[in-house]
Parts: structure tokens; C-alpha cells; sequence
């Protein structure tokens, strides 16, 4: 164990030589593993996710300290892993967006200039708390359960909203071109919904992260509204949903100004992996249909106090 802890001290030595102080990046690597309950079955993958952490830590640090950023980076419980095991283990494959259709037009709606130039869902009790999806690419079925939740809760009161199951998507919906935890849309989602009778309760049908067999029974008979039940269906969807134009900004703050809360798909690029509050800008983001590999609600939008722009926010698993 003595040999061990020697030869990862003197890598660690090597990699943290150009950058951070060793003692400091080792004081931080054991809060981290503290924090996030780390043990590393080898001393060989301490080593390698020292460095992953390291690598990370010199990234946010470099970030922060320029002025002209308008968001902030943070270590989080992804802070060990390569960009290509975070890919793999918690984002989705990318996926084809391109069924939105033309532009549509709001004639009986209030023009832009007559929006609230904040809406924040939040401040009004009906969005859920945040979820854990896990080491699963399930984010599409949290968006869409979210806003699902979310619409309830607006329509029926917060406290009548039950909370629905994320894994009826991920074991039931594949014939509507999703893939379970390799990905899939909240649009293929909420048209599953429809055609399949509706979806259970979480209590009923709950979360487990895997791929499984699909144990949907469809509903009996389900009262209106859907109330929170110990089991059975929790809500359904009989008119389907309607999808927004991709990259429509002005549209998707008259949804959110007028409607409620949108689940949307989006690429998570390099960067935003280490995101912890402010402004996300990207200048490598993709943004066609086919770029998306993450699903998250978007819960208000405002403006930027720098650059007075538009910006959303989103909640995300």
C-alpha cells in the first residue's frame, strides 16, 4: 500500500507541476472524493481520475478568472470523468429534431412587446424538484415528465400534480423511435403518451435508471383530473403536443409567456459540463436539428444583464 500511494504522489507530481500547486490539487481531489463518496478500486484509476480531476480543476479555474465570461464554471460529481466517459454515461446519442415544421404565426396572441419581460415558472411552485437520471441517457424522459408535472400543476394546483414515471418511457416507447437509456425525444415521448393511454404514477412505475421489460398495464378508469393515486396512471396526453419550430426564440417565449413550461433538446457541448450559474454562452455549441444530445425544461426566460438579450432558463436532471 506504501509502494501504492508513492507511485501516485509521484504522478501526481508530474501532472500537477505545470499548473495548480500539488498540495492544492490534492487538497481539493480529497474533498471531492469526500463529497461524492469516491473509492477508487485501483490505485492505477485514482491516478486516472486525478488527472481527470485535475484537467478539470485547471479548466474552471482559467475559466473564472477571465471577467469577460458571463457565466461560472464548478466542479461537480462529473469533475473525475474523461469528456468521453461523460458522453457515454450520462448524455444521449445525438438525435434528429427536424419533424418541427414551418414557422407559426400568433395573430390572436399579444405581440412580443406585450410579453412579461421575465417569466419564471419556478416562482410559482408548479416545476418539480430537480431528479437524478443517473448513468443513463434518460434526460428526454425527465424533460417530458417535468413538463408534464408542470402543466398539471398549473391546470390542477401544485398540490394535486402527481409525479409520473420517467422509466414507463424508458421501457415502453421505443416503437415511437426512442432508444431507452441511448436516447430519445420529449416530442416521440409525449406522442407515446397519447396513443398508449397515458402514464403512470412514479410511485406506480418507478425510476431504476436501466433499460427493462415494459410492465405498462393502460388504464381502467382514470378520474379527471388525474389526481395522485397509489397506483395506476397519473396522466394523459389526449390531444397530443405540439412542437415548436427549432430555433424559433420568439416563439418559445410566447409558449412560456402564455402556456407554461417547454421541454426542449439541445447539444451540451465541452464546456458546459462544468456549469454552475450565470449566462451560458458557446462558441461551440451545434444548433441543427441533428446536433442534440440532451433534453431539459425550459422554465423562464429573462433578460441578460450585460448584454439586455434574451435568455432561458432551463432545469435540467
Amino acid at each position: 500500500m506504501v509502494l501504492s500511494s508513492l507511485i501516485f504522489a509521484a504522478i501526481v507530481k508530474v501532472v500537477a507541476s505545470d499548473g495548480l500547486a500539488l498540495d492544492e490539487a490534492q487538497v481539493a481531489f480529497e474533498e471531492f472524493k469526500a463529497q461524492h463518496q469516491r473509492a477508487y478500486a485501483t490505485p492505477e484509476e485514482e491516478v486516472e481520475r486525478f488527472q481527470n480531476f485535475h484537467s478539470s480543476l485547471e479548466r474552471i479555474q482559467t475559466h473564472n478568472a477571465d471577467p469577460s465570461h458571463s457565466w461560472q464554471r464548478g466542479l461537480n460529481q462529473f469533475s473525475d470523468m474523461s469528456d468521453q466517459e461523460f458522453h457515454q454515461a450520462v448524455l444521449m446519442a445525438p438525435q434528429d429534431c427536424s419533424a418541427t415544421g414551418p414557422p407559426k404565426t400568433h395573430a390572436a396572441g399579444p405581440k412580443a412587446q406585450d410579453l412579461p419581460a421575465h417569466v419564471d415558472w419556478r416562482a410559482k411552485g408548479v416545476i418539480s424538484e430537480v431528479k437524478n437520471q443517473g448513468h443513463c441517457g434518460s434526460c428526454w424522459t425527465f424533460a417530458t415528465t417535468g413538463c408534464l408535472e408542470a402543466h398539471l400543476a398549473i391546470k390542477y394546483d401544485s398540490w394535486r400534480a402527481p409525479r409520473v414515471s420517467e422509466q414507463q418511457l424508458l421501457d415502453c416507447a421505443q416503437a415511437f423511435d426512442n432508444d431507452g437509456c441511448n436516447g430519445g425525444l420529449p416530442s416521440h415521448a409525449f406522442e407515446y403518451i397519447r396513443y398508449a393511454g397515458g402514464l403512470d404514477t412514479e410511485f406506480h412505475y418507478p425510476y431504476n435508471a436501466i433499460d427493462g421489460n415494459c410492465s405498462f398495464e393502460g388504464p381502467d378508469d382514470v378520474p379527471s383530473p388525474f389526481l395522485p393515486a397509489s397506483g395506476g396512471v397519473g396522466v394523459t396526453v389526449p390531444g397530443g403536443s405540439v412542437n415548436l419550430t427549432v430555433g424559433d426564440e420568439d416563439e418559445l417565449q410566447y409558449v412560456l409567456a402564455t402556456r407554461g413550461p417547454v421541454a426542449i433538446a439541445y447539444q451540451v457541448a465541452s464546456d458546459f459540463r462544468d456549469y454552475v450559474s450565470g449566462v451560458y454562452t458557446s462558441t461551440v455549441c451545434g444548433s441543427g436539428p441533428q446536433d442534440v444530445n440532451h433534453a431539459v425544461l425550459v422554465v423562464g426566460y429573462g433578460k441578460c444583464p450585460r448584454s439586455e438579450e434574451h435568455t432561458s432558463e432551463l432545469q435540467s436532471p
